[in-house]
């Protein structure tokens, strides 16, 4: 038997460089789109407590469509069940490169993201269930706090103007991205109504020819957008949520190059639709899903009622617990050693920060709360919530803003301006920064 001591993996340290660069571009899209969506969040709140608040109302509930087809829907629905196809879409195929290239590849590095992630959603909707239990209320939204909106929370970090290392960004990419799954196996099971098997059976068929498709490397969007766009009307006609086709699709699609290829399916179709998704698609559904009237009386029904006071402790304090309890355990059952220029005020900054549940949870409180005042009230708690998880992570993470800073500038110095930085050409590199230690 050998003596040496085991490995310890060390979480947060500095990332592969390829890996770095990906969360890099992936990021970069999502802080812009992010700032959007903000601004489409507040427009719509402004909107809908001004004297024009019909007129708001009635673009939203407005319906166009083909109804032959069973696709005559509001432009509220059309955002939610349309467009959010093409965000579901993107999500999928970030959780593809995860799985197939990212942090999710293997066990030992999936371990500690999927364990945080798992524990962040479960310990939110059981913070939300006591909460309502306790008061009187219904178990129906108990999946509204379980998903973090990347999104939002990097238009927080844009705003503060922070500067994270790439590893916590990352770790919260991977929360996001594993949250998503998670979010779309909640929609898929739970909120389901009046299946239509013909329908299914044709979405699961056209899902099997874009399985096909990839496999026998045919190329042309004019075989995948009229393919994707059936794929979709007949899910949702099959009563599953249409933005399930979107995350099953982005599944399929090949993630790894083949010989002389520049780019994959994967790469090329999200370089299209990232921007598209996080640009138009999210902010829209925000501007007719984020529209609520605000008043003393709604926002004090959000901490008196007890659905929506537990969306409310189930984003700021449901997620914070769980992702931290989960991330701490995690790392200790699995001996990672934290790098040590961070701290667990660090990690617990970051799972305050996920508390931003934002487009995820606003699209499960429609499909849970069918009655329009409950809606409304729950879309409240949600952004009230949101709004809180926002101010609190603020504090935390600009506290630790100089540390951050002086990281981040080290792991971005190019003295000799050859595009690599500096500290990956250093044999050794930074403290903290390697993946395993003796």
């Amino acid at each position: 038997m050998s003596d040496a001591p085991r490995q310890r993996t060390t979480f947060l340290g500095l990332l592969p460089l390829p890996e770095r660069n990906a969360v890099a571009d992936a990021l970069r899209t999502e802080t812009i789109g992010g700032l959007v969506l903000l601004a489409a969040a507040v427009v719509a709140l402004i909107w809908a407590n001004t004297p024009w608040s019909d007129v708001y109302e009635q673009i939203r509930d407005f319906h166009f469509g083909i109804p032959a087809l069973g696709l005559d829907l509001s432009v509220g629905h059309w955002t939610a069940d349309g467009l959010l196809a093409v965000f579901f879409l993107v999500a999928g195929i970030e959780l593809k490169r995860e799985l197939v290239v990212g942090e999710l590849r293997t066990p030992a590095t999936a371990a500690l993201p999927v364990i945080a992630a798992i524990c962040g959603m479960v310990v939110p909707a059981g913070v939300y269930l006591v909460t309502t239990f306790s008061g009187g209320g219904t178990a129906q939204g108990w999946a509204v706090p379980m998903a973090t909106d990347i999104a939002f929370a990097l238009a927080v970090l844009a705003v503060l103007s922070t500067h994270l290392p790439a590893a916590l960004r990352a770790f919260l990419l991977t929360l996001a991205v594993v949250d998503d799954l998670g979010a779309i196996l909640i929609i898929a099971i739970f909120f389901t109504s009046d299946l239509n098997f013909w329908a299914l059976g044709g979405a699961f068929a056209g899902l099997g020819v874009f399985y096909a498709l990839q496999r026998f490397r045919v190329r042309g969007w004019w075989w995948y957008v009229p393919l994707g766009i059936a794929i979709w009307a007949l899910m949702y006609n099959g009563g599953v949520h249409a933005t399930v086709a979107g995350v099953a699709m982005g599944l399929i699609l090949r993630t790894t190059r083949d010989k002389g290829e520049d780019s994959t399916p994967a790469e090329r179709t999200s370089h299209l639709l990232h921007p598209v998704s996080a640009g138009v698609a999210v902010p829209l559904f925000a501007l007719f899903a984020a529209g609520v009237s605000v008043s003393a009386a709604a926002l004090g029904e959000v901490f008196t009622r007890p659905e929506p006071l537990g969306v409310v402790l189930g984003l700021v304090v449901g997620k914070t617990v769980g992702i931290f309890a989960g991330t701490y355990l995690a790392a200790r059952f699995t001996r990672a050693r934290l790098n040590p220029d961070l701290e667990w005020a660090d990690v617990f900054s970051l799972a305050v920060l996920a508390g931003i549940g934002f487009t995820v949870a606003l699209l499960v409180g429609e499909l849970a709360f069918t009655d329009p005042a409950d809606a409304e009230r729950i879309k409240a708690a949600v952004l009230v919530g949101s709004l809180m998880a926002s101010g609190l992570a603020a504090l935390l993470i600009k506290r630790r803003n100089a540390v951050y800073r002086r990281l981040y500038e080290e792991e971005t110095r190019d003295d000799d301006a050859d595009g690599i930085p500096d500290i990956y050409q250093r044999a050794g590199s930074a403290p903290g920064s390697a993946r395993t230690e003796r």
